[in-house]
């Protein structure tokens, strides 16, 4: 499987940013874990503090990888163009977030993207990113009627 891990803006920030929010790891280790793990995947990273950057990226790999795993962070809440490229493209896409939105401010509890990602991930840190890419696993075994493995 090939996989997109796209972040949003501020992302670039973790491990620096509201530790008591989003914990004090950076993305590039939790990126190394995530390889590891993944030995059998292909997982590639972008991440950018630029609306348009974001949609374009997910058109470039939404036609060629089997899955994105996408954290617009507070684009999730006012993009109408980040969910019309999630809409537009093939790819399944998994909505993750580190915190937990719905404990967070009454705006952030509306995603403009939950209605065409394939499912969502909130509120479990960095590992969000794993279980994003545990639910594109079963996506892809069931379009291959393959019998998922834990």
């Amino acid at each position: 499987m090939k996989i997109q891990i796209i972040n949003g803006p501020n992302l670039n920030l973790l491990g620096k940013r509201q530790p008591e929010i989003y914990g004090n790891a950076g993305f590039d280790e939790y990126l190394k874990t995530l390889r590891e793990l993944y030995k059998d995947m292909t997982i590639d990273y972008f991440q950018s503090n630029v609306e348009g950057e974001i949609v374009t990226k997910i058109q470039e790999t939404g036609y060629d990888h089997d899955g994105i795993v996408l954290n617009a962070a507070g684009y999730t809440h006012t993009s109408v163009s980040i969910a019309d490229a999630v809409a537009a493209v093939p790819a399944p896409v998994v909505e993750v977030h580190i915190s937990n939105i719905l404990k967070r401010e009454e705006f952030r509890h509306i995603s403009l993207l939950a209605p065409v990602c394939s499912g969502t991930i909130t509120g479990f840190g960095l590992d969000s990113y794993r279980l994003g890419i545990e639910a594109l696993r079963v996506i892809h075994a069931t379009r291959q009627n393959k019998k998922y493995k834990v």
